[in-house]
């Protein structure tokens, strides 16, 4: 009688440890590496035996973030979830986010996308006015994507904690992180890893032959801002080269060859810019962005910039939830998923030999 396959052995030894309730609904398997090591076997067949367990409906895989066991989707039926996002609308990355989640597997969900009046209120009048709307329908859990760049986001986003906390509501953070109101308390929090974004961007220029390398910002202390940076200065430092960040791309030396933008709009402005003044993208500078925001392939030189997975990270942010009602008390997550490489004419030169 034939062995059975080693992929076979891979799934059997998993599914009873499932059963069992080693791995519960909405927890995350090991590493393929990990599975690896303990079966002693290759990653071809770690990957196939993941293939064939998330074709039966056991498991399911997110890209950048790993494995999970599939939520019973009965026990999950008829919950409302509210979206407290601000920017929703604004943002293009939030709103494909939003519909990851809306069209994310696993549950029989609803949302409520909320209203606030636009027109006589600031962000963060709305993203109080919705909270309460969301407290009001007690939604079984909200996604909230914080303010950023508001006089005071800090105070709101504080403030929108601390009710959703006090109504015992779920919370997942999507795309940026804040602390919670309780100093040792943290949040689930989903988004790109935007520390990875900025590496492999920088280290794009660089291996096309940029030597001094420029990043162009915001003046925020936002996370997302500063993890973006941090990943431009490590790749700097890697590959042995200055960090030279700009105040304004009308100040730069000389010498600077190109540009990492915190995020395309950034990028886009940046490229009108120096288009006007006569400077050649790429032959003079380059420049690269983060986002890939739809207009990115359409200015007058297609941007390279790094795709952020949103439909991805939507549907972490569902599985996250989920898990989060099912498990209260577990320790709080964060999934963060690499971002893609997207490279265009505005990087386009003969890379270093």
């Amino acid at each position: 009688m034939p062995e059975n396959p080693k992929y076979k052995q891979i799934i059997e030894e998993l599914e009873a440890e499932i059963t069992q309730g080693r791995f519960k609904p909405g927890a995350k398997l090991p590493s393929e590496a990990a599975l690896v090591k303990r079966f002693d076997t290759s990653r071809i067949t770690v990957a196939r035996a993941l293939r064939e367990m998330q074709a039966a409906g056991i498991i399911d895989r997110v890209g950048g973030s790993g494995s999970f066991v599939r939520l019973r989707e009965a026990r999950h039926e008829g919950l409302v979830f509210g979206l407290l996002i601000p920017d929703l609308g604004e943002i293009e990355v939030l709103d494909a986010i939003c519909q990851g989640i809306a069209n994310a597997p696993g549950s029989d969900h609803a949302l409520l996308w909320g209203h606030a009046n636009r027109d006589q209120e600031s962000k963060e009048e709305r993203a109080l006015e919705l909270c309460r709307q969301f407290i009001r329908r007690k939604v079984s859990g909200v996604f909230f994507a914080p303010l950023e760049f508001e006089v005071t986001a800090a105070e709101t986003n504080r403030k929108v904690i601390g009710l959703l906390q006090d109504a015992a509501i779920p919370i997942v953070q999507l795309d940026r992180r804040i602390a919670a109101r309780k100093e040792k308390s943290r949040l689930d929090m989903v988004g790109l890893n935007n520390w990875q974004a900025g590496y492999i961007a920088t280290e794009h220029l660089i291996k096309m032959g940029a030597k001094h390398i420029g990043f162009l910002g915001y003046h925020a202390a936002a996370s997302t801002i500063s993890a973006r940076m941090a990943g431009y200065q490590d790749a700097l430092r890697d590959h042995g080269l200055s960090v030279e960040p700009m105040e304004n791309p009308s100040d730069r030396s000389p010498s600077l060859d190109a540009f990492l933008c915190v995020n395309d709009l950034v990028a886009a402005w940046l490229m009108q810019s120096l288009l006007q003044a006569g400077t050649k993208v790429p032959s003079d500078v380059a420049i690269a962005g983060i986002d890939d925001a739809s207009f990115a392939s359409f200015l007058p030189v297609p941007l390279t910039t790094v795709r952020q997975p949103c439909h991805e990270i939507g549907e972490a942010a569902l599985r996250t939830m989920l898990d989060r009602i099912d498990r209260p008390k577990s320790p709080a997550r964060e999934l963060l998923l690499d971002g893609q490489l997207v490279i265009r004419a505005s990087t386009a030169r003969q890379p270093d030999r």
